[in-house]
C-alpha cells in the first residue's frame, strides 16, 4: 500500500485552513501528523476519505495504490472506506450510534460490503471484539456504547476500522480522551494490529510524546502548512522550527511529570 498526498489545499469560508500539504506513506509505514488545535491535521484526514465539511473547497491530489481518490463520488469513496482505508476518531461515544448494540455496529461493514447474514456477521463481530481485547466478547457485543468505558469504546472503534482488513489505518487523536494507562494500552493495540496485518498508519495527535511511541516519521503542521518533517528521533533531538521546538518542550514536560 502506498499513499501519496500532493499539494492538498483546503479553503473554508474564504479562509485557507490547509495549504499545499504533501506527504507519502509507504507500505507498512507509520507516519505521524502533529500540530496544535487549528493546525489543519484533522481536517486533512477527513479530506482524504471524503468526510470534509460540504462547504470545503479541496484541491490537490490523493493517490492510493496508484488510484486518484480525491474527488471520487460518494458511492465510490464508501467502497474504499472500511475496505481499503479504516478510520478511528477521537471520541467514540460520538462516532458510535447510541441506539445500536456494539455487535451490530462492528458487524455493519460485513453486512454492507460482504453481504453476510445476521448470524455470520455477528460471529465476525465477536471475533473482531476478541481481537481488540474487549472482555467477554460474546457478551459485550450485546451491550450499548454507554455501557462501556472510554477505553472499551475506543477498542470498538478500532474493531470497526480494521474489520475488513484495510491496508491503511487513519487514527485521528484516538488517545486524547483517555487516561495514561488506557492510552498506553490503546497505543500497544495499534502497534500490534498494524504489525500483524501489515497495515500502514497515519496517526494524528497534538502530543509528540504519544507520537514518539507509535510512529517513526512525523510531519509538523502549523496554520495549515507543514513547517517541519523527518524522523521522530531527529525531531526530538534537534527541532528546527519554533512550533516544533514548543511541541518538544511540551513532550519533555509531560514525560518529566509522569516520571
Amino acid at each position: 500500500m502506498t499513499l501519496d498526498v500532493t499539494s492538498l489545499t483546503i479553503d473554508i469560508g474564504g479562509s485557507r485552513v490547509v495549504d499545499d500539504l504533501s506527504f507519502s506513506v509507504a507500505d507498512g509505514e507509520r507516519l505521524g501528523l502533529i500540530g496544535e488545535s487549528g493546525s489543519g491535521k484533522s481536517l486533512s484526514i477527513l479530506a482524504l476519505i471524503g468526510l470534509a465539511p460540504d462547504e470545503a473547497t479541496i484541491t490537490g491530489s490523493v493517490v492510493l495504490d496508484g488510484t486518484e481518490i480525491l474527488g471520487l463520488p460518494e458511492r465510490a469513496l464508501a467502497r474504499i472506506r472500511g475496505s481499503r482505508i479504516g478510520s478511528v476518531f477521537q471520541d467514540p461515544l460520538t462516532s458510535l450510534n447510541p441506539l445500536h448494540t456494539i455487535g451490530r455496529q462492528i458487524a455493519e461493514p460485513f453486512r454492507l460490503h460482504d453481504k453476510l447474514g445476521k448470524g455470520d456477521a455477528r460471529a465476525r463481530a465477536v471475533e473482531a471484539a476478541r481481537e481488540v481485547g474487549l472482555p467477554d466478547p460474546e457478551h459485550v457485543v450485546d451491550l450499548f456504547p454507554h455501557q462501556l468505558s472510554g477505553g472499551q469504546r475506543q477498542r470498538v472503534g478500532i474493531a470497526i476500522a480494521i474489520a475488513r482488513r484495510p491496508t491503511l489505518l487513519l487514527a485521528d487523536e484516538p488517545t486524547t480522551a483517555l487516561d495514561v494507562t488506557t492510552q498506553a494500552e490503546i497505543l500497544e493495540l495499534f502497534r500490534r494490529l498494524t504489525d500483524e496485518h501489515g497495515m500502514s498508519l497515519v496517526f494524528v495527535t497534538h502530543d509528540l510524546a504519544v507520537l514518539a511511541q507509535i510512529t517513526s516519521e512525523v510531519v509538523v503542521l502549523s496554520h495549515g502548512r507543514a513547517v517541519e518533517r523527518g524522523a521522530v528521533s531527529r525531531i526530538l533531538a534537534s527541532p528546527v522550527d519554533p512550533v516544533t521546538q514548543g511541541l518538544v518542550r511540551a513532550a519533555r514536560e509531560t514525560t518529566w511529570s509522569a516520571s
